[in-house]
């Protein structure tokens, strides 16, 4: 079935209600495909100038799916409720996934992604959340199709109930429940990136597909009387949710997928358009957002916020309430610019490790809601960003105007793919580093899918409509010793708590006895100096990371952990003095391939660090203890 609406075409008062225009119900839960792209979809006349004031008579019902009526479900089980402080998120996209991974039936369809093959590989990796690009129904963009290309992303959704129909291998929403069962029975999560900024209809010179011929007024935010759309998110429009039926809509959505299907929390995209209330700028207790917060179902699940968009004061990093989290790009920039050498940045990486305390140590606000990453969907890929200094997305057939202009990669002296062995081994070591740094922070990690295995884009930052190769994970071209050093990294930060804890780590515990937690150590063995930070070639960063009772002097120790991060050349760094009956074990080195170090332990004498490498010091127990006389 579709829906027809009638109503005045009057587009300077905002009205385009056109009964020739066949249109999704937003409510729909399936769909009888996708929505592609042909002229009489317009509800406007074509051309220039004026022509979107003349209504198009064109019948649209033989180009579009139509909706179909499903049964509710029984509510789904509930997922693992994995702690934030305990996840591991992985994004990926759930057909660039499977498409290319040997063995799986069905690749491209969330039936792929429910199946052994995919799941084998994310328990072994030790993650514990899947969050998938959009998987609810959007749109082919006109100027995409015209290029022979798709929206491969999705990011321009049209029926927020609905799945899209190129996930779907059977006629049935099954399919979409026995994926997040089949994930939720590996005790990994299943977050859902979701679009609700803007809608795939764009402007007014876009098709008519459902909202804007239902209520346009009423959907969308709109300028010079309602001609216009205000466009808050460069997709076209913007949603109106300050309208209390849009609200509604995607709070129903929201609950439908949590309730229904079983999601365990929700991505949302350029979230400062969210909490945008008219002219006054971002609200965080906007509708939506106050709504999320107080819903009983969704304040359950996971809120992760991308805090920002293009509109008026759009970069909202921190400005997000309790229990939200956020995608911190502030991270990615900081350590991809520490690990290529950039003078001056060790501070930053000092407070990206640490768990972005400037930005959200407030309001109570736990140092898991910073959402740390080095890469995601939207950049270059971790193989990328060690292997190219600029970005190369000729196949998106823009000129290469489109992605990011500031990806701060470094090729390490060949622009792509290279046969030498020394830039090939800096690379390596370059994304051991950055791998292991984002596992060694405060904070939430996300792995983009593929980095674990080396994949490449070749260079491409902005793969949104690339539903080929290039946006492919290639599963046959795999880095197998990079896995194995990404699984040991995931579990060593499993191992230690310390890497996990919900509390900032400042000069002092604020709930145990007022004792220090955070020591940041000169290479020398001493504390250091506002001056120390200042110094011009800092390039090394030491810090000590420690929970204890009794006294400052370790009278009763429960955790510590000591990490160098070194972007400079090798050099000898002291170790804080370990407490009576302890030694420091260097448990973790970036400098071997392998990621398995030598055996070594310290009382606080030096230990040796090489060149651009991180490295990990646990303690151990001395038998017999020091001081015992043998």
């Amino acid at each position: 079935y579709g829906l027809r609406a009638h109503g005045p075409f009057a587009p300077e008062a905002g009205h385009r209600f056109n009964p020739a225009k066949l249109l999704i119900d937003p409510y729909a839960r399936r769909l009888t495909g996708r929505v592609g792209w042909h002229p009489a979809m317009l509800g406007h006349d074509e051309g220039g100038g004026d022509a979107d004031l003349t209504r198009n008579s064109d019948d649209s019902a033989p180009h579009m799916p139509k909706c179909v009526v499903e049964a509710p479900h029984a509510p789904a089980a509930p997922g693992p409720r994995t702690p934030l402080s305990c996840s591991v998120i992985y994004e990926a996209h759930a057909r660039g996934l499977t498409m290319r991974m040997p063995g799986v039936e069905a690749p491209g369809t969330l039936a792929a992604l429910g199946s052994d093959r995919v799941l084998d590989h994310l328990a072994d990796l030790g993650v514990t959340a899947l969050e998938l690009l959009p998987l609810q129904a959007f749109v082919d963009d006109r100027f995409l199709v015209e290029r022979g290309l798709t929206n491969y992303w999705g990011y321009q959704p049209i029926a927020w109930c609905a799945p899209d129909p190129r996930y779907l291998g059977t006629d049935t929403l099954d399919e979409v429940r026995a994926m997040v069962a089949a994930v939720h029975a590996r005790g990994i999560e299943v977050i859902l990136d979701v679009v609700y900024n803007h809608t795939g209809e764009g402007n007014e010179l876009g098709p008519t597909l459902s909202f804007r011929g239902l209520d346009n007024a009423s959907y969308y935010r709109l300028a010079e009387g309602g001609r216009r759309y205000i466009d808050d998110t460069g997709c076209g429009n913007t949603l109106n949710l300050d309208h209390p039926m849009v609200l509604r809509l995607v709070m129903d959505s929201l609950r439908y997928w949590a309730e229904e299907i079983g999601i365990d929390g929700f991505r949302f995209d350029l979230a400062a358009a969210l909490g945008r209330r008219g002219n006054h700028g971002f609200d965080q207790n906007a509708p939506l957002l106050t709504a999320l917060r107080q819903d009983p179902v969704l304040r359950r699940t996971k809120l992760i916020a991308e805090p920002w968009d293009i509109g008026p004061g759009g970069y909202q990093l921190g400005a997000f309430a309790h229990p939200f989290a956020e995608w911190n790009d502030k991270y990615r920039d900081g350590a991809r610019r520490f690990w290529r050498g950039d003078a001056g940045t060790a501070p930053d990486l000092a407070a990206r490790i640490t768990g972005s305390a400037l930005q959200f140590d407030h309001s109570g606000r736990a140092a898991t809601s910073s959402v740390n990453f080095v890469t995601a969907h939207d950049g270059f890929t971790l193989a990328d960003v060690v292997s190219y200094n600029a970005k190369h997305n000729e196949a998106n057939r823009e000129a290469n105007r489109d992605g990011h202009h500031a990806d701060f990669g470094h090729n390490h002296g060949v622009e792509g793919p290279t046969d030498d062995p020394a830039i090939r081994a800096a690379r390596a070591r370059t994304r051991r580093n950055l791998m292991a740094t984002l596992l060694l922070s405060q904070g939430t990690p996300m792995i983009l899918a593929g980095d674990e295995i080396g994949n490449s884009q070749s260079g491409n930052n902005n793969a949104y409509c690339q539903d080929g190769p290039i946006g492919w994970i290639d599963w046959d071209g795999a880095d197998t010793a990079f896995l194995a050093f990404t699984r040991q990294v995931v579990a060593f930060r499993r191992a230690h708590p310390i890497l996990r804890q919900r509390l900032f780590l400042h000069s002092q515990m604020r709930d145990v006895d007022d004792l220090p937690d955070l020591f940041w150590w000169h290479p020398d063995g001493r504390e250091m100096t506002p001056d120390d930070w200042e110094a011009e070639g800092l390039a090394t960063v030491c810090v000590e990371m420690r929970t204890a009772s009794g006294t400052p002097d370790w009278a009763v120790l429960e955790m510590a952990l000591f990490m160098v991060f070194n972007a400079g050349e090798g050099l000898r760094v002291t170790l804080p003095r370990a407490p009576d009956g302890w030694c420091w074990s260097r448990a973790l080195d970036t400098d071997l391939p392998t990621g398995v170090p030598a055996p070594e332990l310290s009382d606080g004498g030096a230990a040796a660090i090489a060149a651009r490498s991180v490295a990990a010091f646990v303690l151990a127990a001395v038998d017999p203890p020091r001081g015992s006389g043998a």
